[in-house]
């Protein structure tokens, strides 16, 4: 197949991670892909956001990116905009990465290839609606998603029927730890970022009475951005921004408990690399977690927001026998063996294939009549 993937600015977000592996994983199959994305925003808005928040003025350096260490054919387009068919070359499909390139990739032309939408999340804030983002769900493209509940959000809130649920693997060549007990020094581990959903503040809040109760707590954690001045880490913290992906495993491997309170999650792939490096996890209910959390056995779950059941279920975690965390420790990394990035990828083909197919079918049509008026106009 040829393949295009259209995505925004690619550098150390998740969702680029798992693109850039699929990315990988079908070139290595034969299959011809092409990455397409927009430079970084460097707006005066984005500027000066970034300096609120204690992280600096963003200077012009070369931003990195999880398609660095990769050789697949990438092309960034010379501003953020929508994609148009001189980016594109034909192909068999193409697919939209994120809720913001799907506009241009439905104005694209047939020759360029069967339309797909990859779904790792739905980006709302708080409950609040989006437009923006609910047309494209709307749009006659194929959806790919990474979890159970957008599935089920794609038929029960969209009504369509015919969705392509691939979830996500995990690299057992990067990701893996020796049988182990607890550590001496009782260790809790988190991504740290500054995202309201990302729910950082709710981490560190159940952490500080965690600390309390275990005053010898020491917290690791790793991060695509420096700590910022309304979001810092405790004393007990150790920080390591932006570690080389083969230093991931030695902090996910040191810790007891490997800690996630987003309010709403795609997946929550940290969650998954964790329990391969056999660490029990606590995560909110936040939609992803809930596919790979099996409460009691390889982890916990609690209530979106709950400060006072996170810490509850992390000191719980933290005190169990040696033989009791031994069990929890050996499920989370039978839970992550049991599914790899091969296997997915197996999925993956078979929904672009399936793209290809309903695209012959005429299933995937473009008639204005199929979307909300509001796309038309969202990016002219």
């Amino acid at each position: 197949m040829r393949i295009t993937f259209v995505l925004p600015f690619a550098g150390l977000q998740g969702g680029t991670r798992v693109v850039a592996i699929y990315a990988e994983q079908l070139m290595r199959r034969g299959h011809d892909v092409l990455i397409i994305s927009t430079p970084l925003d460097v707006s005066l808005r984005h500027k000066a956001t970034s300096f609120l928040l204690g992280r600096g003025w963003p200077g012009r350096r070369r931003e990195p990116s999880h398609f660095d260490a990769i050789s697949v054919e990438r092309r960034v387009l010379e501003k953020i905009r929508p994609v148009t068919d001189t980016d594109v070359p034909d192909a068999d499909v193409v697919v939209a990465t994120y809720y913001t390139t799907a506009y241009g990739v439905l104005r694209l032309s047939p020759a360029k290839g069967a339309k797909a939408i990859f779904i790792q999340g739905y980006e709302v804030e708080d409950g609040k609606p989006n437009p923006k983002l609910d047309s494209t769900w709307r749009m006659p493209m194929h959806k790919i998603t990474v979890s159970k509940w957008l599935t089920e959000l794609a038929r029960e809130k969209f009504g369509d029927s015919i969705v392509s649920h691939v979830s996500n693997g995990v690299d057992l060549a990067q990701f893996h730890a020796v049988p182990r007990g607890k550590s001496h020094v009782p260790t809790v581990g988190l991504l740290y970022h500054t995202a309201p959903l990302k729910g950082c503040d709710t981490m560190l809040k159940a952490l500080e009475r965690v600390a309390v109760a275990m005053p010898a707590l020491r917290l690791v954690s790793f991060g695509a951005e420096q700590p910022c001045l309304n979001l810092r880490l405790p004393p007990f913290a150790e920080f390591h921004y932006r570690p080389p992906q083969e230093k991931l495993r030695d902090i996910y491997a040191q810790c007891d408990v490997w800690l996630s309170a987003s309010h709403l999650e795609g997946f929550c792939l940290p969650l998954l690399e964790a329990m391969a490096c056999r660490c029990p996890v606590v995560s909110t209910r936040a939609g992803g977690p809930e596919d790979i959390v099996e409460e009691g056995v390889n982890g916990h779950l609690v209530d979106v927001g709950d400060v006072g059941a996170l810490a509850d279920r992390v000191l719980h975690v933290l005190n169990l026998s040696q033989e009791q965390w031994q069990q929890m420790s050996d499920a989370a990394y039978r839970t992550a063996t049991r599914f790899t990035w091969d296997d997915a990828t197996d999925l993956f083909e078979q929904a672009l294939e399936l793209a290809i197919e309903r695209n012959r079918r005429g299933e995937l049509s473009d008639e204005p009549s199929v979307m909300d008026r509001h796309s038309r106009t969202t990016n002219e």
